[in-house]
């Protein structure tokens, strides 16, 4: 029975140790700075196959006593993108299974060094954006004899604005403040080259409702340094309602508040509240050559809340957490689980969507 730790029990590892109890093939442990909230899961929930623990990531000693306590075969992080390093670090000397939900660039890249010569797989960025979409974009793109355009929009939002934003915080604050404010990369000409965030403005209508997307960070993932020389143009952008950008420029560059990002997260959590009532939108386009003949195809999909357990969870809690279960779910099974850094488009769609966890995205 493998044995997993997951740690942080906020919006998305509290669901992940939920999906992953509903397998009896699993034995999970949830780990939190208190023992409240993943002793409130498992209680309220009725989680038998679940342990909490309390585990602080920043008292690294501890969280090593117990991983050498209670071996795991698997680390899933859930934790902010800044604790993930110390994580992966813990995951090498313990001789586990690394996965990740991370966003950010450079922790992205610290793990890739760090897991260079690592018998066990280091997979960072498992959620949804980055994560599902460059499995997705990937099956897209082997559709394909020559690449010209390939682009990749996703977007959680709430289905029912009420606020000038027209935005709802769905999930963690200092993620979506760094997509917003950091480097963002793409290819151009066939080259990988840096993007600014914020800019690439476009307009996208699905499904008959208009929607803005612009450049973030993070969201392609390794995609673009796996396509450089293949592809002639590859972007990422995160979808919203018309007008979104416009305020969030104010906020982050105009007001300077991206140079401040502790107040910009307490001024956000303060006026936008949270919902489980959002919606999330996956979007990716590819134009090139089949057969001679030029052609495009899309993916398009809508996420809406699920009830799981006797509990209303949001799309993107849904979408992120059941991505990292999934992946994790198939490497653990694989006969001959792969070593060292493991990119999300590695996984095959068509895998990924015959797994338990697939089924939110089938």
């Amino acid at each position: 029975m493998p044995r997993v730790l997951v740690l942080g029990a906020g919006k998305i590892g509290s669901l992940v140790a939920c999906l992953l109890s509903q397998q009896s093939s699993y034995d999970i442990h949830l780990g939190d700075v208190t023992l409240d909230a993943p002793k409130h899961l498992v209680e309220d929930l009725g989680l038998s196959r679940v342990t909490p623990a309390v585990l602080d990531v920043r008292e690294q000693e501890a969280v090593d006593t117990y991983l050498s306590a209670h071996p795991v075969d698997a680390i899933i992080s859930s934790l902010p993108y800044f604790c993930n390093p110390t994580v992966a670090k813990l995951a090498l000397k313990h001789g586990c299974h690394y996965f990740d939900l991370t966003e950010d660039v450079e922790v992205t890249d610290q793990i890739r060094t760090m897991a260079e010569g690592a018998t066990h797989a280091f997979m960072p960025q498992c959620g949804l954006a980055p994560g599902f979409i460059s499995v997705v974009t990937h099956d897209l793109m082997t559709h394909f004899e020559t690449l010209d355009h390939v682009k990749m929009r996703v977007g959680a939002l709430p289905l029912h604005p009420s606020n000038a934003l027209k935005y709802s915080l769905t999930w963690s604050t200092d993620g979506l403040i760094n997509e917003y404010g950091n480097l963002c990369y793409g290819i151009e000409e066939g080259r990988k080259i840096p993007l600014q965030p914020l800019e690439g403005y476009e307009t996208i209508e699905l499904d008959g409702l208009l929607y803005e997307a612009f450049n973030t960070s993070g969201g392609l993932g390794t995609l673009a340094d796996s396509s450089v020389g293949r592809v002639k143009t590859m972007n990422y952008k995160t979808l919203r309602y018309p007008g979104h950008c416009e305020k969030i420029q104010l906020l982050m560059k105009d007001l300077r508040l991206n140079e401040d990002r502790k107040t910009l997260k307490r001024v956000l959590e303060h006026a936008i509240p949270q919902t489980l009532q959002d919606v999330v939108l996956i979007y990716a386009s590819v134009t090139g050559t089949k057969q001679g003949e030029f052609f495009e195809e899309s993916y398009v999909k809508k996420v809406y809340p699920q009830c799981i357990k006797g509990k209303l969870w949001s799309a993107i809690q849904v979408t992120t957490a059941s991505s990292v279960c999934c992946v994790m779910d198939l490497v653990l099974r694989h006969p001959r689980a792969p070593g060292g850094f493991v990119t999300q488009e590695s996984i095959l769609l068509k895998d990924f969507l015959a797994n338990d966890f697939g089924v939110y995205y089938r």
